[in-house]
């Protein structure tokens, strides 16, 4: 008898398991999410930080000097512990971003293809590893020294810092052979590619221009010249930007949460954080400058009834009263702004810029200094005719403007890159120029260079982050990083 409860209890939990099993079982959504949508995911990550002006996230729009604050100007003084800004910096590029594209990778390699899709297979895992690489650089420019071969796992909460000069010459390679596996003839992701829409050739045609963008971040520093010269030459030959209708741009929806964050910052809010700065203005405004319009909006400076438009810019750093300046242009507010990643107008300063240097290139540095402005003109929504009269003015002209050939793009390629702060503050941190405003009563020898690491990397990952600390030559704002030579 005992023998028979004992075999009807083992049935009677084997059936309740069972029974528990399938009530925690989702039977309407998988359990295992499919790499495509992690991968569209990262890349909608990506793009939000990349595009976001919350200065919780990102301030680099603010230090490229290209709008400033109007009450709470903490960031334009360059206060980031406040708000901990690099802690959700560091936590989206590594959690959101890298994570992501990680288990995406990850997914692909384990879910099974059929033969005839090889190369569909092949040219994912591509694609993915090319945007890993424009992640990874943009850290290095950033940080320096950060956490690369022992990172993204999560058994290991305590990862060692790479040495950024090692991490730079690893990602060149890591390009390399991604651009080798493309098969420009195979699909890859289709719609869940919401930048190329799974356009292999157009994800070609980027990497080799990342190429240039890669060589050109460390360009003046010697011990990575064979990476330089050799990225530049065989990124050439094998098929750059010729356009903007290349650009990588990361198509936002007319709304939250899948609206441009610009538009979640300046318009949804309901927020007035933020005006023009007389750094930008100072600048554009004697240059007659056709993206005025477009960067800003004018204010009424009439006092007898009759408008008269001006664009004004702010004190960069202090108190702005915000209907006394010029707020970002109305074009900013458009939820379905898509976020540039790399376009060919950035990429025309970058080879205006090598063929200043001597390097080997197709045209000469004046020619592309008109494409580059050209571009960012017609871009904006002017016309060929505001080209034209852009260009001839003596103070834009390469053969009249002012300062050396270096300072020229520097200018033009800083002006170029507005509501994409991050490479006009790398721009001005490269080469120097053109001359920013120290928010009152700092040192112009106070402006950062780099982003601390974040607050947390101190308590959680001491050792390292000590260690990394000692290497770069301290974790301060105005540390500068091994390619920052000048």
């Amino acid at each position: 008898m005992k023998k028979i409860y004992l075999i009807l209890l083992v049935l009677v939990v084997a059936s309740c398991t069972k029974n528990f099993e399938d009530m925690n079982t989702d039977t309407k959504n998988p359990t295992k999410v499919p790499g495509t949508a992690l991968f569209s995911n990262a890349e909608k990550n990506l793009a939000d930080q990349l595009a976001s002006i919350n200065v919780n996230l990102n301030v680099y729009k603010i230090w490229a000097q290209y709008i400033t604050e109007t009450t709470y100007t903490d960031e334009a003084n360059y206060d980031v512990v406040n708000r901990t800004i690099p802690d959700h910096a560091w936590r989206i590029y590594y959690r959101d971003v890298l994570k992501d594209f990680q288990e995406a990778t990850k997914v692909i390699n384990e879910t099974q293809y059929l033969p005839t899709e090889a190369d569909k297979k092949q040219n994912q895992l591509a694609i993915i590893e090319i945007l890993n690489v424009y992640t990874w650089q943009r850290m290095v420019m950033m940080w320096g020294d950060i956490p690369y071969s022992e990172a993204l796992d999560i058994d290991n909460t305590t990862p060692k810092y790479d040495d950024a000069v090692t991490i730079y010459k690893d990602l060149f390679k890591r390009l390399d052979a991604a651009i080798g596996k493309l098969k420009t003839s195979a699909e890859s992701f289709g719609s869940a590619d919401i930048i190329y829409g799974g356009d292999v050739a157009k994800w070609k045609t980027f990497a080799n221009s990342l190429k240039v963008k890669l060589a050109i971040g460390v360009v003046d520093y010697s011990g990575l010249q064979t990476e330089v010269t050799g990225a530049l030459s065989s990124a050439l030959s094998d098929g750059i930007f010729t356009s903007n209708a290349d650009a990588a741009k990361f198509q936002y929806l007319g709304a939250i949460p899948n609206a441009n964050p610009v538009y979640e910052d300046l318009v949804a809010s309901g927020r007035h954080d933020f005006v023009a700065t007389n750094t930008m203005l100072d600048i554009m405004n004697p240059y007659n400058d056709p993206r005025r319009p477009l960067y800003y909006q004018a204010r009424d400076t009439s006092t007898t009834g009759t408008p008269k438009l001006a664009f004004l810019g702010g004190i960069y750093g202090a108190n702005n009263a915000y209907d006394n300046y010029s707020p970002p242009g109305t074009a900013l507010e458009d939820p379905t702004m898509p976020c540039v990643l790399l376009d060919f107008t950035e990429l025309q300063f970058y080879l205006a810029e090598f063929a200043a240097k001597g390097f080997t290139t197709p045209k000469t540095a004046e020619e592309y200094y008109n494409a580059g402005i050209e571009s960012s003109i017609l871009y904006w929504g002017g016309s060929a005719s505001d080209v034209s009269t852009y260009l001839a003015e003596d103070s834009v002209k390469w053969a009249t403007a002012s300062g050396s050939d270096l300072q020229k793009i520097a200018r033009q390629s800083w002006i170029a890159s507005f509501n994409r702060g991050f490479i006009g503050w790398t721009t001005w941190r490269r080469l120097d120029y053109p001359i920013l405003n120290p928010p009152p009563g700092v040192n112009y020898s106070n402006i950062p260079v780099r982003m601390i690491y974040p607050i947390n990397e101190q308590t959680l990952n001491g050792d390292n982050y000590k260690a990394a600390s000692t290497a770069i030559g301290g974790d301060v704002l105005t540390t500068k990083l091994f390619w920052d030579i000048h």
